[in-house]
């Protein structure tokens, strides 16, 4: 790989590195907040009206860009995107609401109680405070239909498990860290599970397959609760 393919910067600024011979890494600094996000969004609105940008891959405060062909000055497109990130505005993109029931708690919550301990709250509280919030989907991936939620209460956020249950059901509601979310499909999980939905995040056969967009907006509320 060019010397100048793989560009880093220290401190409180974006890096920026190339994957391979036709995508580019942009990640940005500091932290998951919806603001940065929306940064994330007005810069993926810009850079795909690159003429040599074949496809734009947003995740959680990073952006990859695939290139029709390898850049033959990755560096100016490195700083191409570092201007844009220091110049735009934040995008705001109105999505949709969706209003998600919850059977919180029970065997396909099994994590609620460790949550509580961890939070030093009630598992009531920590099922009160998850549904009283309004969650902002702002990327998708890991799973195909996954969104990455950003809106949790900081007094319920909680690590990502040690060990991950081999067999997570898909429509899991859980927690991971700062962020929440609903698992898309079932299979190994390190995310800690409060709930479950009647919700199919992803299916083929549908158009578009994924159920959620980029800046749509969820609401939890309870359908049932078994502590």
């Amino acid at each position: 790989m060019p010397a100048e393919a793989v560009t880093h910067a220290a401190g409180g600024q974006p890096v920026v590195s190339m994957i391979g011979t036709r995508a580019m890494l942009f990640e940005a600094p500091g932290e998951f907040t919806l603001a940065q996000q929306r940064r994330i969004w007005a810069l993926m609105e810009e850079a795909g009206s690159r003429n040599d940008v074949q496809e734009l891959i947003p995740g959680v405060t990073n952006l990859m860009l695939v290139f029709s062909v390898p850049p033959e000055r990755p560096q100016t497109v490195a700083d191409w995107l570092r201007h844009a990130w220091e110049t735009l505005p934040e995008r705001h993109i109105k999505g949709r609401l969706f209003e998600v029931g919850v059977r919180y708690g029970g065997a396909l919550g099994e994590d609620l109680a460790h949550v509580a301990a961890h939070t030093g709250l009630s598992p009531s509280d920590v099922i009160s405070i998850h549904h009283a919030g309004e969650y902002t989907v702002c990327a998708l991936g890991s799973a195909p239909g996954f969104g990455y939620l950003h809106g949790l209460d900081p007094r319920i956020a909680t690590p990502r498990k040690a060990v991950p249950s081999l067999k997570m059901l898909a429509g899991t509601v859980t927690i991971g860290g700062m962020q929440a979310g609903i698992s898309a499909l079932t299979g190994p999980n390190g995310w800690n599970s409060i709930g479950f939905a009647e919700l199919a995040l992803f299916d083929p056969q549908r158009d578009p397959p994924a159920l959620f967009s980029i800046g749509d907006r969820i609401r939890f509320y309870p359908e049932s609760i078994e502590l």
